[in-house]
């Protein structure tokens, strides 16, 4: 076996886009990945089919039905594998708000004693590879609801003269904020990547996302927005609306636009480093413009409900600022904005979604 790409969450939507990027750069993939996404959230979220056509479709690719919470389990793969692993991609994780609040303990277990785990495998036993950590914007808390917001038809839109008016820097406090119990574990993971950085010197980057998506996503409702505002109408479903009156706003990205920036860091590797990324203003919607989208590119209207309950610790308004990470790595392009990454979920997923 030569180089190594471990990649966690595999068969997850960044998970397999990553495990077939590196694999086609040559890299043999070992996936860790045991679809705990159905746990999570049912029929709709499990991961096998994806990690199945993996297993077809990717030479070198070798799966591993691994839990990261197992410690012993994690730390005897890495012994294994040694200085063989170029990079280590951790996208596996518990993702949602209000799941995270019924089981407070698998989310932190997952989250970050996960993340501990491979920490400390990668120095033990890879200590020269470059570690990336898919963390959230959802480490924030609510802290961006303290922003100078103001009400359009369709969307709230912050103060033109704000500093984050192109989008919120790193520089936003993590603190004295309401986070739930899945931005408490994901922050506390996102501090420790960045303490094997700077502590223990690993090659680690923590990447903070606004909305992912693209076609692998197994849309749930807890997860994957635009993905379940698409299945929604494609299925007939309705759809609900939490709070805000669907006027909350949130960047998307493309799973292969987010890729694109980890091969960045892998081919010139920073130490400690944290970047927010995401659409910014180049792919960014409310939920009330991207039901009109969608009912747009289906030719079918979108049944909807509304809830004022908004979810705790969600965010009225978020468009991420690229700039840092652009900064350091100039030659990164984002090619998708919403319309393209919608029209895509819908030829990709049209047969198996459709009513």
């Amino acid at each position: 076996m030569g180089s190594v790409a471990v990649i966690t969450g595999s068969a997850g939507l960044v998970g397999s886009e990553a495990a077939r990027h590196f694999a086609g750069r040559g890299l043999d993939v070992i996936g860790i990945d045991n679809d705990l996404r159905a746990y999570f959230f049912g029929a709709d979220g499990s991961t096998r089919p994806v990690r199945d056509s993996l297993e077809r479709e990717v030479p070198g690719y070798r799966h591993e039905d691994l839990d990261i919470r197992d410690r012993d389990g994690v730390l005897r793969l890495f012994a294994g594998l040694g200085r063989e692993i170029e990079v280590v991609v951790h996208c596996a994780g518990q993702p949602s708000h209000d799941w995270a609040a019924s089981e407070p303990f698998t989310d932190w277990d997952v989250n970050a004693g996960g993340t501990m785990h491979l920490l400390e495998a990668t120095r033990l036993h890879a200590p020269e590879a470059v570690f990336i950590f898919c963390s959230t914007n959802k480490v924030y808390g609510d802290r961006p609801n303290s922003l100078p917001l103001y009400e359009l038809e369709t969307r709230y839109e912050i103060d033109p003269a704000h500093p984050y008016h192109d989008g919120i820097a790193e520089d936003m406090s993590i603190d004295g904020t309401l986070h739930s119990l899945f931005g408490a574990s994901k922050a506390a993971a996102d501090v420790l990547v960045q303490e094997y950085g700077r502590y223990f010197g690993l090659r680690t980057t923590c990447f903070r996302g606004g909305t992912i998506t693209g076609p692998q996503h197994a849309a749930a409702e807890l997860h994957g927005f635009l993905a379940y505002v698409m299945r929604c109408a494609l299925a007939g479903r309705e759809y609900t609306i939490f709070g805000y009156k669907g006027k909350q706003v949130r960047d998307a990205i493309h799973s292969q636009d987010l890729v694109r920036a980890f091969d960045c860091v892998v081919r010139e590797p920073r130490v400690g480093e944290v970047y927010n990324i995401g659409g910014g203003r180049q792919s960014n919607c409310s939920v009330l413009e991207a039901i009109a989208l969608v009912s747009e590119i289906t030719g079918r209207e979108l049944q909807w409900r509304y809830d004022e309950r908004n979810r705790i610790g969600d965010h009225i308004w978020w468009v991420g600022s690229n700039a840092r990470f652009a900064e350091h790595y100039p030659g990164w392009r984002q090619e998708y904005d919403v319309r393209r990454i919608l029209e895509e979920l819908h030829a990709a997923n049209l047969e198996h979604w459709q009513a």
